[in-house]
């Protein structure tokens, strides 16, 4: 309270004495009688209406401004607060359906979390925080529920990076769900392609493109995306298929590593053709 006082006394303190004097003066007019002290004495009044008028809003306006703010700080606590409910709802949709999907599939899943990823439109990586401790090993895939999304790199005990779709040094082979041709996707930096599909092959617009069983890197078929444009060359003799894949590379955060390999001969080859740089 005496901190209030003293604040208020710092700020108006001309406008209390010039209160504290009219009053005084009004006390003393107010003695006598005669008509001409009653006219200044009426004038007095006035300009003690005022100046109480203006002081009284000040008052207000400060109290408003004090009340605006609180305001605004309770709407920013409830924003935050609501947010943060969003996202534990939108979390935890994506780790029910992360769920569901682990339970769907026959084999070894090691769930992971994206902690970081690269910003490059041709190196695309990402970093999980799982590890060799976590067996997790060079050239296993990692997928969620809408489909592949890259491989495992390199791995420190406790930690890996894995190459996505979207990184020129990940080449893999596919297959068209449909006709079941096979081919060589990659990522151009702009696109993903499958290349090498000569014009007389079988491929539409729409089609789903799979991870193809003929790896042994990515042991079943895992979707990757549909062809979204198809032209045959007219001037060569394969044609150029765009795929365009699920997977939003950007907004991924829960996934699983595929912790199967079979054939270790083959699977050698292969991950030396992946890891090549």
């Amino acid at each position: 309270m005496i901190r209030l006082f003293t604040k208020v006394w710092n700020n108006f303190k001309e406008y209390i004495v010039l209160v504290i004097l009219v009053l005084a003066s009004l006390i003393i007019l107010s003695q006598n009688k005669s008509l001409q002290v009653q006219k200044v004495r009426a004038i007095a009044f006035g300009s003690f209406a005022t100046i109480t008028s203006l002081i009284s809003d000040a008052f207000s306006v400060t109290d408003l401004k004090r009340e605006n703010e609180e305001l605004r700080k309770i709407n920013t606590e409830l924003m935050l607060q609501i947010s943060k409910l969003r996202n534990y709802g939108i979390v935890n949709s994506e780790l029910k359906d992360l769920l569901g999907f682990k339970d769907t599939i026959n084999l070894p899943l090691i769930p992971a979390t994206v902690i970081s990823r690269s910003l490059s439109m041709t190196q695309n990586m990402i970093t999980l925080n799982v590890g060799s401790k976590d067996s997790v090993l060079p050239g296993m895939p990692v997928i969620n529920d809408r489909g592949f999304i890259g491989l495992v790199h390199s791995t420190s005990e406790d930690f890996s990076i894995a190459r996505t779709l979207q990184n020129v040094d990940l080449k893999l082979t596919v297959m068209d769900e449909r006709s079941r041709i096979n081919g060589i996707m990659k990522w151009t930096g702009e696109e993903l392609i499958v290349v090498n599909i000569p014009n007389t092959f079988d491929i539409k617009t729409g089609d789903r493109i799979v991870t193809s069983e003929l790896s042994s890197i990515v042991p079943v078929p895992i979707p990757i995306g549909v062809v979204d444009e198809f032209r045959k060359n007219e001037t060569g003799i394969f044609s150029y298929v765009r795929v365009k894949p699920f997977i939003d590379l950007i907004s991924i955060e829960n996934v699983f590593i595929l912790a199967d390999v079979k054939s270790k001969q083959k699977e050698n080859l292969e991950l030396n053709f992946y890891k090549r740089k």
